[in-house]
């Protein structure tokens, strides 16, 4: 198991509109593959961009196709400004 972190710019103007598809889109994810999102962004705009992230925690290494398709099935990617980011982190093995 794997957390995925993605992260993407968004025009601030684009924001209101990008919102609630994102929401949406993790709502479905929740619903369908039972993965927990947690969707954040960064308090600042700057240069009229806001940073957004979507944390995917504990799935496996094959979500990374579930949601390449949710994404293309939510329709978000015209409203992004540039691609998005994604981080995969594991946990750290316990000290002996």
């Amino acid at each position: 198991m794997v957390d995925l972190y993605v992260y993407y710019k968004v025009r601030s103007e684009d924001a209101a509109r990008l919102a609630p598809l994102v929401h949406a889109m993790a709502r479905r994810l929740e619903q369908n593959v039972g993965v927990r999102v947690a969707l954040k962004r960064r308090p600042e705009d700057k240069d009229g961009l806001q940073t957004w992230m979507e944390v995917y925690p504990g799935v496996t290494d094959a979500f990374d196709a579930v949601l390449k398709q949710a994404v293309v099935d939510a329709g978000i990617e015209a409203l992004l400004a540039g691609p998005r980011r994604l981080e995969i982190f594991t946990d750290l093995p316990p000290c002996a």
